[in-house]
Formats: structure tokens, C-alpha cells, sequence
């Protein structure tokens, strides 16, 4: 049993900052997934649209709005432009 959680998600978190991606490593665990899935059935889908929506949806709750920045309270509202 763990007892301190919260340092391993420290050491975990760390460690995978430090680690430098390896693209090649990525295209090949892509590729064993995607291989994975045509030997299960599930590649290519029926219909490749099903739950767009919920994809949009989530995408636009993660990205969120995007602040004007001519905007009150703006990162640049307070930059006086000298002509």
C-alpha cells in the first residue's frame, strides 16, 4: 500500500518532465494501437462521424473562450500607443 500518493505523483510528474520524447517510440506504440484495434474489429469505424459532438463539445470546453484583447483588463489594455 502507498502511504504518500502524493510523492509518487511528484516523482512520476518529474520524471516524465525530464524524459525526452521519442517520436519514433510514439509512432510505434500509434502503430500497435491502431494494429490493435483493426485485430479487435473496432478499425475503421462504421461511421467515422460518430460522437463528432461530443469531440466538439469537449474541445470547446477545453480550449474555452478566448479573451479579446482590447478588453478591459486585458494583458495589453493598459499599452498606450505613441503615434
Amino acid at each position: 500500500m502507498i502511504r504518500n500518493a502524493h510523492l509518487v505523483e511528484q516523482f512520476e510528474d518529474e520524471l516524465a518532465r525530464r524524459t525526452p520524447i521519442d517520436i519514433a517510440e510514439s509512432f510505434r506504440i500509434f502503430d500497435a494501437l491502431i494494429e490493435l484495434a483493426r485485430a479487435v474489429g473496432r478499425w475503421p469505424p462504421e461511421d467515422p462521424l460518430e460522437g463528432i459532438e461530443v469531440d466538439i463539445e469537449v474541445a470547446r470546453v477545453l480550449n474555452g473562450p478566448r479573451p479579446d484583447p482590447d478588453e478591459a483588463g486585458g494583458p495589453d489594455s493598459d499599452v498606450v500607443e505613441q503615434g
